[in-house]
């Protein structure tokens, strides 16, 4: 498994990948998903993946390779959409060559990609690209990708980002979701790759790789933590008896009200009988005449 975020915001990019992968839980390896391309400050592109590692990692040295795909690469795409064309194609190009094999084998076609940078002359874009060759844009109001194990660091992401978040509180806000992501998924893991791009920079001027001894990532994971409690014990227990207001939890909802409690009608007790007066027939009673003997 893996995880990987995308910003995309007013002042650039962030972009961040760990680097574990398994097979299984005797089979882990580190490989790098994040890649660069740069051409003579004309254009800048990151490229972070996650799925099967051979199929990313074919996807990629299409990439690298420069190959025509419909006449267009990396290098010569006048925009980064017709980037983004360009890697579901690429995409595409490993399914056809791949797929029957795999499918003999038992094994999804499984290719999901953040992909995002900037041509000059136009702002940067950030891209989620699916197995299937076609992709998403990010906008102002949905303004990151996650790839890979994502639910562990989405909630940091939705409470702090917006569109015109600074990059450096972009990127604690990144390495927080990722932090979030390593305690609670044994399957993500350090080192990580972290990228910071500002907008019409068309270099790499801050990329970095974490591990473990890194004094920023070891104060994060601390200080998160240890403010995650604080927060949690400042806030008040529920109050069912009402007499804190702000706390009281027994007020039922106003539209549904409280749940019903449906109560089973007792048990008749074993060996005790009816009493015969109780007891009502429902058949309609003959009149009887009695006839005296002589």
């Amino acid at each position: 498994m893996t995880y990987c975020v995308g910003l995309c915001l007013k002042d650039g990019l962030v972009f961040l990948s760990d680097t574990r992968t398994n097979a299984g839980v005797d089979q882990i390896g580190t490989f790098r998903k994040m890649t660069l391309f740069q051409k003579n400050n004309d254009r800048f592109f990151t490229l972070m993946s996650a799925g099967n590692l051979a199929i990313t990692q074919a996807v990629k040295e299409i990439l690298l390779q420069g190959q025509l795909l419909n006449g267009k690469n990396l290098w010569n795409v006048s925009n980064s959409h017709d980037a983004a064309v360009v890697i579901g194609d690429a995409i595409k190009q490993v399914y056809e060559r791949d797929h029957e094999a795999l499918e003999k084998a038992g094994i999804d076609f499984n290719c999901n990609l953040i992909f995002g940078g900037q041509v000059k002359g136009e702002r940067p874009r950030l891209f989620n690209i699916y197995s299937a060759g076609n992709f998403i844009e990010a906008t102002p109001e949905t303004c990151y990708f996650q790839i890979g194990e994502s639910k562990y660091g989405k909630p940091i992401l939705d409470r702090v980002l917006n569109h015109s978040t600074p990059l450096n509180l972009a990127t604690k806000c990144a390495l927080i979701s990722m932090d979030s992501t390593l305690n609670s998924n044994i399957s993500v893991g350090l080192p990580l790759d972290l990228l910071v791009y500002e907008k019409n920079s068309l270099a790499a001027s801050k990329l970095i790789t974490l591990d473990e001894s890194n004094p920023y990532f070891q104060m994060i994971h601390r200080h998160w933590g240890e403010k995650l409690r604080e927060a949690f014990n400042s806030i008040a227990e529920p109050s069912w008896s009402g007499a804190h207001k702000s706390s009281a939890i027994s007020l039922p909802a106003k539209k549904m009200g409280a749940v019903p409690i449906n109560h089973q009608p007792p048990k008749a007790k074993v060996g005790k009988t009816t009493p015969r007066k109780a007891i009502k027939s429902h058949k309609p009673t003959k009149k009887v005449v009695a006839r005296a003997e002589t």
